[in-house]
């Protein structure tokens, strides 16, 4: 059979419709696992973090317009990874840039795949605690405002759908969950 193995898909031809430093389309030619011929997209976005700061009972989180989506949205501290950056190393760096925020310790969650269907968007959860407050040195794009709610009101933000941004939903039901049920310790970086 011809083209390339993709799980139950054969991929025929790849080709680029569109790069920038954010994100890269290709489009495949394929052979469909019912054995059609078809097309499929592939959006692969910068691979990101998303941070959760927490200080005893409080979380600290980022509220600002968000031109996909249109609105204001209230979500944990998050951004796009430089080249080969670490995570860890972008992790600190957009805590430090969006809130002015430094951490004493840090804890990893784990990385989610926001998007499966169509999107490649890697992103590592971490959560920041033993802060340090100085100012953000924010980018020319972003007018972020810090909100910080107690560790329950931001649990309950997720459960009412006030936040919205899937990777920090994530982070914050882990962490609730972790508070909650400590179970195989996580091991702080």
């Amino acid at each position: 059979m011809l083209g390339q193995p993709h799980g139950p898909w054969r991929v025929l031809k790849t080709s680029d419709v569109y790069s920038d430093p954010w994100m890269h389309v290709t489009k495949d030619d394929v052979v469909r696992p019912d054995g059609k011929h078809g097309t499929y997209s592939v959006l692969r976005l910068k691979p990101g973090v998303c941070v959760l700061a927490v200080q005893d009972d409080s979380v600290y989180l980022t509220e600002e317009f968000h031109y996909a989506v249109g609105r204001v949205t209230l979500e944990a501290v998050s951004g796009g990874r430089d080249d080969d950056e670490p995570a860890i190393e972008c992790a600190k760096r957009e805590l430090q840039e969006e809130l002015g925020v430094q951490a004493g310790t840090w804890t990893e969650l784990g990385v989610v795949d926001p998007f499966t269907a169509s999107v490649v968007s890697p992103t590592a959860l971490f959560v920041a605690t033993d802060l340090t407050f100085g100012q953000p040195a924010q980018e020319g794009t972003e007018q972020i405002r810090c909100v910080r709610l107690s560790v329950k009101e931001t649990y309950d933000a997720v459960r009412t759908g006030r936040i919205t941004h899937a990777p920090s939903c994530i982070a914050i039901l882990r962490y609730w969950i972790d508070r909650l049920q400590p179970s195989a310790p996580v091991s702080p970086l």
